[in-house]
């Protein structure tokens, strides 16, 4: 594989296209739609499980490929074009995916903004990527509630001078305000022509751009291309799954998410492969909702995330075995390390003892999944809560704090990958510098994860958790400066710090340390504002779960807030401090333990 990350670290050097393809012109959607629909145009390509159970729709790949011209050829209609990126802001329905794949087909340039985030993350997103138009549903249908998406894509526009139109589809009856740069979809698509001859694209061409958090607090668009990307996805869905042809793959991501890109959308469809869209959520209309859809959809292999297996624990074993699950031969894990207690009752109650359980670890910047218990040998163990094995041309190392290979087994040491992949991300955009310092700077030659890891004696890997200022809130990353930026604009709040704490649902939690203005009244008052703030700006998952008011923040001499101490005190580890000796002021530590005592103390009463 020629690659342009032999090179990442050597400016100047010019980058050579993988050469997969001949001459390395590919167009994605061909992979994904045309060749299945040469071969069996009627194959079940997407099936959407809508937000009321039992009212599946069944999508082939002949018909996929109708909408997804449609929908092309009414963007390159109103001026979209090879390059130009366009802004996904669209609940889970073969429309969303239709409108990745258009977008694919044009040589356009995606990016998928989860329908949960506020009016201000969407704007931030479109202005960082220069978004000419923006797709978008009136309303979005989840657990039971309408969510006003259309309400939210007005809001942001109205900063976004690039932003040229907005499509906007129908997914409830109800009718929304329509301005002038506003485009009824379905009805254009009416008019657009079912053929649309695809863009030749380069391999190294971008496909699309994601959004995740950066721990400086402004969130980062990870480049992923065409050909490295697709063939990355494709490979990793078809072996660490075992996906067999006829299978139907239940991947319950959302499309705004990484998972949802490469597991819901391009690896399946490029393997030819059923994939389900779930709209709903884990817990609507009750917590049989998953077991229920695999019963009724006979679905083969279930990929979720272990904060929905920990919030269906505690719902007790019945809702599962209500079911019929006997169609399910592998089960997956993503987005979070997943305590045992959670490994064990989703192999025993949910998989029945029967079921493959991977656990997968990968990042949005990797692309697709580089380590996971599969592929393996036959009958090879697989230890709960471990992801274990690299995939095909990963090479994980341990590296020590002074950048230097930890050699041997039984070590623990911060994860990096040694040599390129075709799935890594290529580039920030328009920030190839916070690219290089973000990911290649704090060991030279390797690609650093930001996660810690363990080998064991078998040389299995075990993921220990980030090292940086990232926490993961029910699988979804977030820098917690994001939040404190997001606080700090409340007029009362000089000072915030915010860390991360076990959770045992989401597996972590935020909790903010805030300092207020003097004579500052109404404590309980502004607390509540601060949650409204952070729904407002970033989305209402990040909203930290605790806020504790202090005096001051523990701070270095050098006026760096030390949140590795806020860290000891939310976890109880306040009789192991370490070393306080930097601390301008150590008798801080002592304040903070005894205002979180009484908080702790107030919260249980």
């Amino acid at each position: 594989w020629d690659s342009p990350f032999h090179t990442a670290c050597q400016p100047g050097v010019p980058a050579g296209p993988a050469r997969w393809f001949l001459g390395g012109r590919l167009n994605v959607s061909v992979n994904c739609l045309d060749q299945h629909v040469d071969k069996s145009p009627n194959r079940v390509a997407l099936i959407w499980e809508r937000d009321e159970p039992g009212t599946a729709v069944h999508v082939t790949y002949r018909e996929l490929l109708d909408l997804t011209c449609r929908l092309a050829n009414t963007l390159k209609k109103y001026g979209i074009q090879k390059g130009d990126r366009v802004a996904i802001y669209m609940s889970v329905s073969p429309l969303s995916v239709a409108a990745m794949l258009a977008c694919a087909r044009i040589g356009a340039v995606h990016t998928v903004v989860f329908a949960g985030f506020s009016a201000e993350s969407l704007a931030g997103r479109i202005m960082d990527s220069g978004c000419k138009a923006v797709i978008t549903y009136n309303q979005g249908v989840r657990g039971g509630r309408i969510i006003q998406l259309k309400t939210t894509v007005d809001e942001a526009v109205k900063n976004c001078p690039s932003i040229k139109h907005v499509f906007v589809a129908q997914r409830t009856d109800n009718k929304v305000q329509m301005g002038d740069r506003d485009i009824p979809l379905e009805e254009e698509m009416t008019k657009a022509d079912s053929i649309c001859t695809p863009e030749s694209m380069d391999s190294e061409d971008m496909l699309f751009m994601l959004y995740t958090s950066g721990s400086t607090g402004k969130p980062k668009g990870i480049v992923h291309t065409q050909a490295g990307y697709l063939l990355y996805a494709a490979l990793t869905h078809k072996y660490v799954f075992d996906y067999q042809q006829g299978d139907v793959f239940g991947c319950v991501a959302d499309i705004g998410w990484i998972t949802g890109h490469s597991y819901v959308v391009y690896g399946p469809l490029c393997n030819g492969a059923t994939s389900v869209l779930f709209e709903s959520t884990p817990v609507y209309p009750d917590p049989g909702r998953y077991w229920e859809m695999v019963q009724r959809l006979k679905i083969n292999q279930f990929y979720g995330a272990p904060t929905a297996i920990r919030l269906l624990l505690n719902y007790g074993e019945e809702w599962v075995k209500k079911y019929d699950r006997s169609s399910l031969k592998v089960l997956g894990s993503v987005g979070e390390p997943i305590n045992k207690e959670a490994w064990q009752w989703f192999y025993q109650v949910v998989g029945e003892g029967r079921c493959t359980l991977v656990d997968t670890w990968w990042q949005t910047e990797t692309g697709g999944i580089c380590i996971a218990p599969w592929p393996s040998e036959e009958k090879a163990e697989i230890i709960p809560a471990m992801a274990m094995r690299p995939f095909f041309g990963i090479v994980p190392v341990l590296m020590n704090e002074n950048g230097e290979v930890i050699e041997g087994s039984d070590v623990s040491g911060a994860l990096c990958i040694a040599q390129p992949w075709p799935g890594m991300a290529r580039t920030i955009y328009g920030d190839h510098q916070r690219f290089i310092d973000a990911y290649f700077k704090a060991y030279p030659g390797y690609y650093f994860t930001g996660d810690g890891a363990y080998r064991s004696q078998k040389g299995y890997y075990q993921i220990t958790g980030r090292m940086d200022d990232i926490i993961n809130i029910s699988g979804h990353r977030l820098g917690t400066a994001e939040i404190e930026d997001a606080m700090a604009d409340h007029p009362e709040v000089p000072e915030t710090a915010v860390v991360g704490y076990p959770h045992r649902i989401k597996g972590e939690g935020a909790f903010a340390f805030v300092v207020l203005k003097e004579q500052t009244a109404h404590v309980d008052h502004i607390k509540e504002e601060l949650k409204t703030i952070v729904a407002s700006k970033i989305a209402k998952y990040a909203v930290p779960d605790h806020i504790l008011v202090v005096k001051r923040l523990p701070k270095t001499r050098s006026g760096k807030i030390m949140r590795r101490l806020l860290r000891k005190v939310v976890t109880e580890q306040s009789s192991n401090m370490g070393d306080v000796t930097t601390l301008d002021d150590p008798s801080v530590v002592k304040e903070i333990l005894d205002a979180y005592q009484k908080y702790k103390e107030k919260s249980s009463s």
